[in-house]
């Protein structure tokens, strides 16, 4: 049966009919992965097989667990997840921002082509933009987005921006057939968890992923997966994208790749709380809502067992699945304030920032456009929102949506300023 649109309009903004009241400051929170649509992030089967599958570039290999890494920000060293607090310098810029710039702050942009359009470059340069997000088709070579970069980097230091703290540059660097950079790593999680030596496979991934994206400017990589497959061949493991079916070895090489990848400085985010090692091949959360019918104890033990040791190697980001869990709730985790607020807020103990899946995923067809999404998302606790549809235009959707449920008091303005804080402080840990 076809559920009905879980929105409505109020006010001229989209927003839920029951829109959850934001959780406090100090729970406020996340996104999903790699799977979106074709057009958008490369997770699911055969998306991920026809995205661009980046071959190691010559004489490019994956760096030795023991190669000495850069320097090693403080903000970046293990910890509880947490986010170093916010200079007084950027808590003044905060105080100062517009709504559309604090709405902007917790937004990630996309684009299609080679070329960044001149729409992008205006919002990053007026301090509406947290950040971009790059895939095959933005990626000729490494020289090229290198270059892209750059161009993203002087719109950022623009005189009319008043955050001064690098942009969010990301992508997903996993391993094996999961990238969007020629280069390390080389090996899938499945691999490196099959392999000889793990744990050094694990860090030697980390490491290679942190400097290949470092080398071209790139400061987060949306990995490691943590996902704990259940069966062979399923969702997750059919394109090598789980360390283990053992919850343990998860655990362990999941930490491994953090603290190996953060220390070249590059931030990892751990995906998709809570887990989605129990979708079946054909459960893409790109093409349509998915249904995971596991125990409360299951989830706990085998499905979120990575998480404690990723908070404890500080992993800085979490992406929140959009996957419903019904022995948690009946909505999309990235939509649940009991998920995100609750399950990895309060029980796990994160206090790093939390980002959404893609906004464009099937798996949202009910919850309404982009706007409405993207104000369930922050009400929820959602602290960056990834506009992944490869155009400018859906990231203008979110800003703008967040900025008139801001104004119009839909969302806790407290609790909206602690999350552009935490994100902020992010930006601010990731300086060269």
């Amino acid at each position: 049966m076809r559920r009905a649109p879980a929105w409505t309009r109020i006010g001229g903004i989209a927003i839920a009919v029951a829109v959850v009241i934001a959780i406090a400051s100090s729970a406020a929170a996340g996104r999903a992965p790699f799977g979106h649509r074709a057009a958008s992030r490369a997770s699911s089967g055969a998306e991920a097989a026809g995205q661009r599958s980046a071959g190691p570039a010559a004489g490019d290999a994956a760096a030795p667990a023991s190669a000495a890494p850069g320097p090693v920000s403080a903000a970046l060293a293990p910890g509880a997840g947490a986010t170093a607090p916010v200079s007084a310098a950027d808590a003044a810029a905060i105080a100062g921002l517009t709504r559309q710039q604090l709405a902007g702050q917790r937004v990630i942009y996309s684009y299609g082509g080679l070329t960044p359009p001149g729409s992008l470059l205006w919002l990053i340069s007026h301090g509406d933009a947290a950040g971009v997000i790059f895939f095959g088709k933005n990626i000729s070579s490494q020289a090229q987005i290198k270059a892209v970069i750059k161009r993203l980097d002087q719109a950022n230091a623009s005189k009319l921006n008043p955050v001064r703290e690098p942009l969010l540059l990301m992508t997903d660097q996993e391993g094996g057939i999961v990238r969007r950079l020629p280069g390390a790593p080389l090996l899938s999680e499945k691999q490196i968890g099959q392999s000889a030596h793990p744990a050094s496979a694990a860090a030697a991934a980390g490491t290679g992923a942190g400097r290949n994206l470092r080398r071209v400017g790139m400061n987060v990589n949306l990995a490691p997966v943590l996902d704990v497959y259940r069966q062979a061949g399923n969702f997750i493991d059919q394109f090598g994208r789980s360390y283990s079916n053992s919850p343990k070895t998860a655990a362990a090489l999941g930490a491994d790749f953090i603290k190996a990848q953060q220390a070249a400085r590059v931030a990892a985010t751990a995906k998709h709380f809570p887990g989605l090692g129990a979708a079946t091949r054909s459960q893409s959360t790109d093409l349509g809502p998915v249904t995971l019918n596991v125990p409360l104890h299951s989830l706990r033990t085998v499905d979120e067992h990575p998480y404690p040791a990723a908070i404890a190697a500080g992993v800085r980001l979490i992406m929140v699945s959009w996957a419903e869990y019904p022995a948690l709730d009946h909505r999309p985790a990235g939509l649940s304030a009991t998920i995100v607020g609750g399950e990895l807020r309060q029980r796990l103990g994160f206090r790093g920032v939390t980002i959404t899946d893609a906004l464009e995923a099937g798996a949202l067809k009910a919850f309404g456009p982009i706007a409405n999404r993207s104000v369930l998302a922050a009400s929820a606790g959602m602290d960056l929102l990834l506009a992944a549809g490869q155009q400018v235009a859906e990231g203008e959707q979110a800003r703008n949506a967040l900025a008139g449920a801001y104004l119009h008091g839909h969302l806790n303005n407290a609790a909206f300023k602690a999350a552009v804080g935490r994100i902020i402080a992010l930006r601010a840990s990731l300086r060269s």
